[in-house]
């Protein structure tokens, strides 16, 4: 039987069964955005695409930390992000491919990816835009004593926003409890941070606000980032302060579209990091906690099956019509 198309809780999950659930999720997104390469040239999907590939352990980790009903915001390079919390391709496809059975009706495209009622409340193109709402959303969370949670991933470029320091210190300052999770694979489009920033370890200089401060320590293992990020929002949660996850990452494909990233980097580079690509991590995982390699093929192969099946009723799905163009753009009353 194939994962489930909600999110689960995994109070009740044993370590191996956690560990294949990660795996799953790592391999959708991966398989998914294999498919992406696949097609984009069909001119299909006309929308632009900021790739996941190499960065899939950062989303999953980080939505496996998270409670069904708690919320996260993230940035334009949405799906990862998406897929981890959502676990449905079919309105990823359709999406991507402007359908009516997309997300948002089609209306909105790669980089404005959403699903609030899986608890992913916004994507932006706008970096570092989605950080204050955040905020906000915490502290609106922090007075309804809801019981929710709520995170932001952003890209080290969002860095030099000052949407960013501003936020980190209005949450310190008022005690707002959220998560602050950094997805750092040192570029900013082509520009090394080297070059950007004028500190030398951000951890260092957010340590001097009043806030909880992770890192896991430049690992792509899934189950690394997801523990420190469970920390964080545990520390985030039980003392009612902000907390900063920082995670160091690898962007395989260029900054926009499926190509390789051979302008910036070097091919051994490249090849350094992909010895700890995280789906080849966790999959070392699971063989040796017993796994045969027969089981987790056919766990891919169901995935497979999966990503095929909703792009093609993507593709075979119509596109909007004139009628959607101001449809969810204003407020609309309740009938």
């Amino acid at each position: 039987m194939s994962a489930p198309a909600v999110p689960v809780s995994r109070a009740a999950y044993s370590s191996e069964e956690l560990s294949l659930d990660l795996y799953r999720r790592l391999y959708l997104i991966r398989a998914a955005e294999r498919r992406i390469i696949e097609h984009y040239g069909e001119d299909e999907m006309r929308t632009p695409m900021h790739m996941s590939v190499g960065q899939e352990a950062v989303s999953v980790g980080l939505c496996s930390a998270l409670a069904p009903e708690d919320q996260v915001y993230g940035s334009y390079r949405s799906h990862a992000l998406f897929l981890a919390k959502t676990n449905d391709p079919e309105r990823f496809f359709g999406e991507l491919y402007g359908r009516v059975n997309g997300t948002a009706r089609g209306k909105a495209g790669s980089m404005h990816l959403a699903a609030p009622d899986a608890g992913l409340l916004c994507a932006s193109a706008v970096v570092g835009s989605t950080i204050p709402a955040a905020v906000g959303t915490a502290f609106a969370n922090q007075r309804l004593r809801n019981g929710k949670r709520c995170a932001v991933l952003f890209g080290d470029g969002a860095l030099e926003e000052g949407g960013f320091w501003e936020s980190l210190n209005a949450a310190c300052a008022m005690r707002i409890p959220v998560v602050f999770v950094c997805e750092d694979n040192g570029y900013a489009v082509h520009t090394p941070k080297t070059v950007r920033h004028g500190f030398d370890r951000i951890l260092d200089v957010v340590a001097q606000f009043r806030c909880g401060v992770f890192s896991t320590e430049g690992s792509t293992d899934v189950e690394v980032i997801r523990r420190s990020v469970a920390a964080a929002l545990q520390c985030s949660a039980g003392g009612s302060i902000p907390a900063f996850v920082h995670v160091l990452t690898h962007r395989y494909l260029d900054h926009i579209g499926i190509e390789a990233d051979r302008d910036i980097r070097s091919v051994g580079e490249d090849r350094r990091w992909r010895v700890h690509d995280p789906l080849v991590l966790q999959r070392s995982r699971l063989t040796l906690s017993g796994y045969e390699a027969a089981d987790l093929q056919a766990e891919e192969r169901q995935i497979e099956e999966r990503i095929e099946a909703a792009l093609w009723r993507a593709r075979a799905a119509p596109a909007p019509g004139p009628e959607e163009l101001l449809a969810g753009v204003f407020h609309e009353a309740a009938a």
